[in-house]
């Protein structure tokens, strides 16, 4: 009797130890039950006072600042991507060139800490932030899985491998499985597109030397071509900024951008990539079918889970990482 009681009481206190290994939605419910109202403050803040903070809290290329995408998919959402211990800082790597939003993800963090100090993670607040910028331009609300902790390593040479703009769709593919991301995964995340800007920097490659031609991608609707010529001119301005999403608007969360890859309207090469392969076609397709708005999914909902999906990429939890205090400092 004395055993079992014993083997009971160890299997009972491994079971503890594995849930709070774990993440899962209200993890600071019990600690700190303001946390997310007061970083979803912040963030309705920013966002008044600057229309581009929430593209800068969402996935998105080098050129239109989105934080939550760029730090997990380096070495897992850690919030490596927030620390400043120099030139060798993750933050400076190629790959993150024109990710910003730091200065919000900061502002939250202190104000959590005046009510919750050493509790919640960095990384956990750049994860809300993401979720409440998606909420500002009319996106999905999904719950928010919490428990993570900061990691210890900042290191620019970690962040060489991150999706970029020129990936062939097969390259693409290859990233988001590493991760143990899907191709529909691929499909919904690049829809979060939907919002924000890029630069005609990148952009010259695909109008001006296409291979293997060297002229410009066929893939272009020839209406498209004519406007992204206009607006990105051979040999102009690269810093010219472009939406991303023609015919919605750069602040506006919908499906819009996904239609733009099926009729040629991609104004990235990544994005048209999409439409290449046949099983990220299927899914782009599937949100148009003609029953899909009764029998088939939501694209809001889809996305949401892939977002969910995206935020347990290489986790800290437990006794693993770090609780930073300050969120650009070890």
């Amino acid at each position: 009797m004395t055993m079992m009681l014993f083997m009971i009481i160890l299997i009972l206190s491994n079971q503890i130890g594995i849930s709070h290994g774990q993440l899962k939605v209200g993890f600071y419910d019990k600690k700190c039950p303001n946390v997310e109202s007061i970083v979803s403050g912040v963030v309705k803040r920013f966002a008044a006072s600057n229309k581009n903070i929430a593209p800068a809290l969402l996935r998105a290329p080098k050129q239109a600042l989105r934080l939550h995408f760029h730090d997990c998919f380096v070495q897992g959402c850690d919030a490596s991507i927030l620390i400043e211990n120099g030139p060798n800082a993750e933050r400076h790597a190629f790959g993150h060139q024109g990710v910003g939003g730091f200065e919000v993800i900061e502002k939250a963090k202190a104000e959590v800490e005046a009510v919750c100090p050493r509790l919640i993670s960095c990384a956990d607040i750049v994860a809300i932030a993401a979720r409440d910028a998606i909420l500002l331009v009319n996106g999905p609300f999904y719950n928010v899985e919490t428990g993570r902790r900061d990691g210890l390593v900042s290191n620019v040479s970690l962040a060489d491998n991150m999706p970029d703009v020129d990936d062939s769709i097969q390259q693409l593919k290859h990233k988001f499985f590493q991760k143990g991301l899907s191709h529909k995964d691929l499909v919904l995340l690049s829809a979060a597109h939907t919002i924000g800007t890029t630069a005609c920097f990148f952009m010259t490659k695909r109008l001006y030397n296409f291979s293997p031609n060297k002229g410009s991608d066929p893939s272009i609707n020839p209406t498209f071509l004519h406007e992204l010529k206009s607006t990105c001119p051979q040999n102009g301005d690269v810093n010219v900024m472009l939406s991303m999403d023609r015919g919605s608007g750069e602040t506006t969360f919908d499906s819009q951008i996904l239609q733009n890859i099926r009729s040629g309207f991609a104004v990235l090469q990544s994005d048209a990539n999409l439409y290449n392969d046949e099983t990220t076609r299927r899914v782009v397709d599937s949100y148009f079918a003609f029953l899909s708005p009764f029998l088939g999914t939501s694209f809001q909902a889809d996305f949401a889970n892939a977002m969910v999906k995206m935020g347990r990429i290489g986790v800290l939890t437990g006794s693993q990482g770090t609780i930073r205090r300050v969120c650009s400092d070890f």
